[in-house]
């Protein structure tokens, strides 16, 4: 049965608002909203060319821009999903998710063709390649489809139509084996959180959104799709821009931005020192956090700097993406040191909280969240025995056990505790703590990896401690360079500190415990 897609949304919005500008980039390039559908079209026209199916997945390893957004649309277009890495990320990380996910053509750079053939063994195995020279407002997607166009003509074929339980792209997340895991997410999924969106957040065709997540994180999806299907414009910020407090700070006055949404690492870091006080933000009517906890003298801050916009903290892992949220209020109480909740479930999602056994808890006792609803993923793709663990049946509902423990309030909503296992965030990214550790033994040298995440007043601290064969100290130039190729930098352990062995429990395990307490007292040896 066919059903609303994520590109027939955007489709929608062009036939309605054809010349109003729909992405602009970081350097002021724009393209239109009738450029944008003309643009993803000929992808579309180009994949159906190339035997792109119904189900298939093709990869996107672009720098963010309107070429990527274009590639995401004309793949959706073609009835394909769209499977994005991160360009800053390591080639060979690169390559094991399209390896993984069985990509069917890869959309790429010319310097990235290269990393993709070394990628994939035996040589001559890898997918076929769409090469652009670069990214821009769509223009370097426009030339290599012209280019093609000229060696062949793709011809012209329907978007396609589809089903709620469609196949809309995969994003690969954190995993514990130390191999990345894909979201399986649907256009009904997707599709279910726009829609809450906009009823929440009431977008009109004069908003300015930002892009500042990287387009392989979930914050994307509300990015993109939020502006694109109601006539909005979406301001790309380029990834050194966004990770510099000051110049941002200025950027978001000068571009009259009215909606913002990124982790809240990077609005603390302009609370501090982005020299808020010194612009005018009077454009400002959004601002959208989430993916960790905002620090509390950091957020009252920000408000203060920051008082005529609303502010909301939005809750949600990959798997559901926004699940609860809560709006934060105009003065931030003086007396008040807790973080903000995450407030109350939204409208397409259901809450339960539930003990170790899958048993409701009682109201204001702990437990672990799980949601059900419209946005939950399919599963994880190619990992029956791990989809089959993250779900709980239960009164006839399938519901995603988030592995978050929270407690219920006695206004309603939840407060967020901490985490059931080992998983962590870090500005704004989901980590696997055991990820990292399977990359550190991939060091000659190394014989136990232990990585603990520390919770300090300016952030979250990734601190590894090793033991070595020969029982040498690895320096912290060493060490940040090999993992820096084989991890995303946000992965990368902050410290490293090297000792004979690793503590232990008495059954054999590594004892975190231990390693957590030397954090409060730092030995000699840390590096």
């Amino acid at each position: 049965m066919s059903s609303i897609s994520l590109h027939s949304l955007f489709d929608d919005a062009a036939r309605r608002f054809p010349d109003r500008i729909a992405i602009e980039e970081s350097n002021g390039e724009t393209i239109t909203y009738a450029q944008l559908a003309g643009l993803s079209n000929r992808v579309r026209d180009r994949l159906r060319a190339r035997g792109i199916q119904r189900g298939d997945r093709v990869g996107v390893w672009l720098t963010k821009s309107a070429d990527a957004v274009a590639s995401f649309l004309g793949i959706m277009k073609a009835g394909a999903a769209y499977v994005p890495v991160d360009p800053t990320a390591p080639a060979e990380r690169n390559t094991l998710i399209f390896r993984d996910c069985g990509v069917a053509l890869i959309l790429t750079q010319d310097r990235y063709a290269a990393a993709v053939r070394e990628g994939f063994e035996p040589a001559g195995s890898e997918p076929p390649m769409i090469l652009l020279s670069g990214t821009g407002a769509g223009r370097p997607l426009e030339l290599c489809l012209e280019h093609l166009d000229g060696d062949e003509e793709a011809g012209a074929y329907p978007s396609a139509a589809v089903s709620d339980d469609s196949l809309a792209y995969v994003l690969y997340t954190s995993g514990s084996t130390g191999r990345p895991k894909g979201v399986v997410l649907s256009h009904g999924n997707a599709r279910s959180f726009v829609a809450w969106c906009a009823a929440t957040f009431d977008p009109c065709p004069s908003d300015r959104f930002s892009s500042h997540a990287p387009f392989h994180f979930d914050l994307s999806i509300l990015d993109i799709y939020l502006p694109l299907s109601h006539g909005a414009t979406l301001v790309i910020v380029d990834e050194k821009l966004g990770k510099e407090p000051g110049a941002l700070a200025a950027w978001i006055a000068e571009k009259r931005l009215t909606s913002w949404y990124s982790a809240p690492s990077i609005l603390a870091m302009m609370a501090q020192f982005g020299g808020l006080e010194a612009h005018d933000y009077g454009a400002l009517r959004t601002v959208l956090f989430a993916g960790e906890v905002f620090p509390i003298k950091h957020l009252k801050a920000l408000r203060d700097l920051w008082p005529g916009p609303r502010f909301f903290n939005l809750y949600g892992p990959t798997e559901t993406n926004v699940c609860t949220y809560h709006e934060i209020p105009a003065r931030i109480p003086s007396e008040q040191v807790e973080p903000m909740p995450i407030g109350r479930p939204c409208a397409h999602c259901a809450p339960l909280v539930v003990d170790e056994a899958g048993e409701p808890v009682a109201p204001g006792t702990a437990g672990e969240l799980c949601i059900a609803g419209p946005s939950v993923l399919q599963g994880y793709w190619n990992l029956p025995t791990q989809t089959t663990a993250v779900f709980l049946e239960r009164e006839g509902r399938r519901w995603y056990r988030t592995g978050d423990l929270v407690t219920e309030l006695p206004e309603g909503g939840y407060r967020f505790i901490g985490r059931r296992d080992r998983m962590i965030k870090k500005r704004g990214y989901r980590i696997e703590l055991g990820e990292i550790e399977a990359a550190l033994y991939r060091h000659p040298a190394v014989k136990e990896a232990a990585v603990i995440a520390h919770a300090r007043e300016d952030g979250l601290l990734l601190h590894a401690f090793l033991s070595t064969h020969d029982e040498r100290v690895l320096s912290m130039v060493e060490m940040k360079t090999f993992c820096a190729a084989r991890l995303p930098l946000y992965m990368v352990p902050d410290r490293f500190t090297s000792l004979p062995s690793l503590p232990q429990t008495s059954t054999g395990k590594v004892d975190f415990q231990q390693l957590q307490q030397r954090l409060q007292t730092p030995a000699p040896e840390a590096a």
